[in-house]
């Protein structure tokens, strides 16, 4: 015989074996019964909509008596034996609490006077809950203030494409993948998505995936299928609109995508590649070609960024004409589209009408239309209309290299600051990239200047820090990535530890009456939290909004935010302090309250006497207690 185990929809009933919901259940075909409030059908019962646990019961054929209603529990006896041959007793824990529980199809064994009882746990059961493995291991050794909140966004490339590198970058604390569309084919793309959905689904990760599009600004071509290659100093380059397909440019040639380059550039012009990490000076122009001396050496990457200054000026002509969103940058939106990527990074935002014009496009076309839309601050033309792009966007990125080419160099860290205030008052997720470590594509350890560059975005909260070539193609991935974690960590403390916390005013954002009162209630908990010194904020949302105004607050203790919704717990991953877990829940605070505590109990992440504040966008209020 089989039978479906689900929860009762009764609040008021009691879990007991003669409580079964069809009559030709009989009841001595069960040896035990389940302490958490759930209730029996049987197959042939019409009204069985969602299945959560399959039991298969084989009984003993020498026992014809009905059983004793004993509850589970180890005093008498009752064992659960893992697939791996693990056993251990059975007690009032829910089902995710067994090893092995927490992935779909996972199954055990359960055998009790006499009955043996096999059952198939599915991971979207209402029972389960789910969260970031490195987050679980963190908490468990060394508890609430150890974990870190900011997050970390790691580009994908070669040296990081596989399914091993990037299951080390998971684990070393990558919270979002990004793939550049400027780079590789979109099958190869396909794969990294592929492997990182894999990822998420075998290993217990919740790894959010960022499309960066290419935009239509000037940059470099494919240099003939080369990794790279190094210009020296007073070495004469040739940058050419002429286009080489099917075959590789000569030696020293560099082709340009936009065809009025040489018609915009004047000799004596400083050409600046990849935001100025190599200068050239245009020595001579000769019809589609131009010709430039190396003035300061470096690497030349792929598809490098390029711009030009003329007195002490960047040079924007007619290219500043150039649409933002570009006709393949449109095939790259639609190819994220149909691979339900999380965000897509814009280019080269000009202005707002762009990024309006981009959402109405994803709510047309995305059938879930949860995809959001991070604006790429790296122009000048962004700067001018800073709020109103940020205020439509749904996060920005303070691209700093491409940035550094248009603005003056020595204002790149004020603009930087400006842009993650304006954000956390606006509560858009913000991301400081580019050039974090540079020096870690080739060398193993970052410069001092380095970590000190990281250590300040920390310090100013940004949400999150972005590794580009770094990841991409370094030599060092996984150890790039450590310094960001353990730089975060670091910082964090001791912010924490000297009471250094920026007690920054934030002005009301909400519209709506119930919008206002949720910022009011998560203002409120934010500043109880920092005053009592709790352990941890619960959260329940299920779009996510109440968990992002806790986040804008930034408050000294992590943020558990709990969500039924597998999407929104892997865009919550890109805001500062947020811990997300999936999780079922109800309107009955009280009922989800005490089931998260026996969840995270059960798995090791708190401990009796931690206190918690908890608010949730169901019920307008503020819970402050100890876990019991």
């Amino acid at each position: 015989m089989q039978v479906i185990l689900q929860p009762c929809p009764s609040r008021s009933c009691r879990p007991c074996l003669v409580h079964a919901h069809s009559h030709r259940f009989p009841r001595h075909d069960l040896a035990f019964f389940l302490p958490n409030k759930y209730s029996f059908r049987s197959l042939r019962s019409n009204n069985v909509r969602k299945v959560t646990v399959v039991l298969r019961i084989e009984k003993d054929s020498a026992k014809t008596d009905a059983p004793s209603e004993n509850k589970l529990g180890s005093e008498n006896g009752s064992t659960l034996k893992t697939m791996n041959g693990r056993s251990v007793p059975l007690d009032s824990a829910s089902v995710d609490s067994f090893p092995g529980s927490k992935s779909a199809g996972a199954v055990v064994n359960v055998a009790q006077n006499g009955t043996s009882i096999q059952y198939v746990a599915d991971n979207r059961s209402t029972t389960s809950i789910e969260v970031d493995a490195v987050t679980e291991a963190e908490l468990k050794e060394n508890g609430f203030r150890s974990t870190r909140r900011t997050k970390l966004i790691c580009t994908i490339g070669p040296a990081s494409c596989e399914f091993h590198q990037l299951e080390a970058l998971a684990s070393g604390g990558m919270n979002v993948a990004r793939i550049n569309m400027c780079h590789g084919t979109r099958e190869w793309h396909r794969e990294v998505i592929r492997n990182i959905r894999k990822l998420n689904e075998e290993r217990g990760y919740a790894v959010a995936i960022m499309m960066d599009t290419e935009g239509s600004e000037i940059h470099m071509g494919d240099l003939g299928g080369a990794p790279s290659a190094r210009a020296e100093d007073g070495e004469i380059w040739t940058f050419t609109v002429r286009s080489f397909e099917g075959s590789n440019p000569p030696d020293r040639t560099i082709h340009v995508n936009y065809e009025g380059f040489t018609e915009d550039v004047r000799v004596g012009d400083e050409l600046m590649v990849d935001g100025g990490m190599v200068r050239f000076e245009v020595t001579e122009k000769i019809g589609p070609d131009v010709m430039c001396k190396c003035i300061d050496p470096g690497l030349l990457l792929p598809r490098a960024n390029l711009t030009f200054w003329r007195d002490g000026h960047v040079v924007r002509e007619r290219n500043a004409m150039l649409p933002t969103i570009s006709s393949k940058d449109w095939l790259d939106i639609d190819f994220g589209i149909s691979e339900k990527v999380d965000f897509i990074a814009i280019s080269f935002v000009k202005s707002a009408d762009v990024i309006k014009h981009l959402k109405s496009y994803l709510a047309a076309r995305s059938l879930e239309g949860s995809i959001q839309v991070i604006a790429k601050i790296e122009s000048s033309d962004s700067l001018k209309h800073l709020e109103d792009i940020i205020r439509v966007s749904d996060g920005a990125m303070v691209a700093r290299g491409d940035l550094g080419a248009q603005i003056l160099l020595e204002q790149v860290p004020s603009v930087q600051q400006e842009i993650v205030n304006l954000c956390r008052q606006l509560n858009k997720p913000v991301i400081v990239a580019s050039q974090l470590l540079e020096s870690m594509i080739e060398y193993p350890t970052p410069t001092r200047a380095e970590v000190s560059d990281v250590s300040e975005a920390v310090k100013q909260q940004a949400d999150a820090l972005m590794l580009s070539g770094e990841s991409a193609m370094g030599l060092y991935p996984e150890k790039a990535l450590s310094v960001l974690r353990t730089a975060s960590l670091r910082i964090e403390k001791w912010k924490r530890q000297s009471k250094r916390f920026q007690d920054m005013q934030l002005f009301q954002i909400s519209e709506s009456n119930m919008e206002r009162i949720s910022e009011e209630i998560c203002n409120s908990a934010a500043q109880m939290g920092n005053s009592l010194e709790v352990d941890a904020i619960f959260v329940y949302t299920r779009h996510g909004d109440m968990a992002s105004f806790l986040s804008r607050c930034r408050p000294v203790c992590p943020i558990f935010a709990f969500t039924p919704s597998a999407n929104v717990r892997r865009l919550l991953n890109l805001r500062w302090g947020l811990i997300p877990f999936r999780l079922d829940f109800t309107d009955d605070m009280e009922s989800n309250l005490n089931r998260t505590f026996a969840l995270l109990k059960a798995r090791g992440m708190v401990k009796p006497g931690d206190l918690v504040i908890a608010v949730s966008d169901m019920l307008q209020s503020i819970q402050v207690m100890k876990i019991p």
